[in-house]
């Protein structure tokens, strides 16, 4: 599967952003100011990588929380099949409804994929870590959907 290069990269202001997530409240980039934030972009929920992804975090969510990080997850996903995600899998931290894809458009990361000789429209796997005044320190492509927890302790510095 081929992986799209976001135009944000280390350094870049992170795009200001405003979204609903599972239980219809909204979250914004400035709710996370003077925070770090693990944005991570992943295709479907429920999914075999997806579910490993959100596992991983949740199982390292006490170190995450520790090393004072945030995590959103935003897949283009409606919020019922986020909540049923999160109360299945008992994940630890918001996920977030584009499915207007806008967020994914602000960072870069809908665009054509390759799979088995099929080209679609769809989410290039990819985490953006922003630090506390919304700077993109690092972004993460191709995430390691087992270990990820891992990659976001290490993209911060910790």
């Amino acid at each position: 599967m081929e992986q799209i290069a976001s135009p944000l990269a280390a350094g870049s202001a992170a795009p200001a952003f405003q979204t609903t997530v599972q239980d219809g409240s909204v979250r914004s980039l400035s709710d996370y100011a003077g925070k770090k934030l693990a944005l991570y972009f992943y295709p479907r929920d429920m999914t075999p990588g997806c579910t490993a992804q959100a596992c991983n975090l949740t199982e390292n969510y006490d170190a995450l929380m520790e090393a004072e990080i945030s995590i959103l997850g935003v897949s283009p996903d409606p919020a019922a099949k986020h909540q049923k995600f999160i109360d299945k899998y008992g994940i630890r931290f918001d996920l977030a409804c584009d499915e207007d894809r806008s967020l994914h458009q602000a960072f870069g990361v809908w665009g054509l994929k390759k799979f088995m000789g099929k080209e679609y429209e769809g989410t290039h796997r990819t985490t953006f870590l922003i630090d506390e005044q919304g700077t993109i320190q690092s972004v993460i492509l191709k995430p390691k959907t087992k270990d990820h927890a891992a990659e976001v302790l290490a993209g911060f510095g910790l």
